[in-house]
């Protein structure tokens, strides 16, 4: 959480890590890691702080961003399967999100467990389709924030802004666009990829 005036900045922050994680994941894996530890630490920051102090709120968004960007920063080679677990306990949340209901925790360990062992066996691909699908939400996230009124929720008789990335409702045509955006973003990783291994082998 935040003091309202500040959701413009943070939703341009949301917007541009995620297309940076959604087109260059794999690519600038370290960088997108550290971009999602601060974005991470920082909601989990805020909301140590009372709400009735935006100083404090502040603070601790600022502190708990760069404990989760060093933190994720330096867990790059174990990176990958930090992605496919956080990748697997995501879709856990749609799936039981659908129903509009919590995921058991027995759930979302099993569905983490499976994106950490793909991640391990297949690591390009995973990390490229994760970060793209989690990119490209995590950019309508902040775009929704941006253009959205409904989407700077703020409790009522209060001026905070609050965000939860994972219950964001888009709708029909929203998921729609999150998965057009998120294949064409794997797309666009692979096959710079690719690109790379064939200019290599002329040489």
């Amino acid at each position: 959480m935040l003091p309202s005036a500040y959701h413009v900045p943070a939703a341009l922050l949301f917007l541009g890590g995620g297309l940076l994680a959604c087109f260059w994941g794999y690519r600038l894996f370290r960088i997108v890691l550290g971009v999602y530890g601060f974005i991470l630490g920082a909601l989990f920051g805020s909301q140590l702080a009372a709400s009735s102090s935006s100083a404090w709120m502040i603070a601790g968004a600022l502190v708990g961003g760069l404990i989760g960007a060093a933190a994720l920063y330096a867990a790059y080679f174990i990176g990958a399967v930090l992605v496919g677990a956080g990748l697997g306990a995501f879709l856990a949340h749609l799936v039981w999100g659908a129903w509009k209901s919590e995921p058991p925790l027995v759930a979302v360990i099993a569905f983490a467990a499976v994106g950490a062992l793909s991640s391990w066996w297949f690591q390009r691909v995973v990390v490229s389709v994760a970060t793209a699908l989690g990119g490209a939400w995590t950019a309508l996230v902040g775009l929704s924030a941006i253009i959205s009124e409904r989407a700077a929720r703020r409790p009522p008789g209060s001026d905070i802004w609050i965000e939860y990335p994972a219950s964001l409702a888009l709708g029909r045509w929203g998921l729609l666009v999150w998965i057009l955006l998120g294949v064409c973003g794997a797309a666009v990783q692979l096959r710079r990829k690719g690109g790379g291994a064939r200019k290599g082998k002329r040489r």
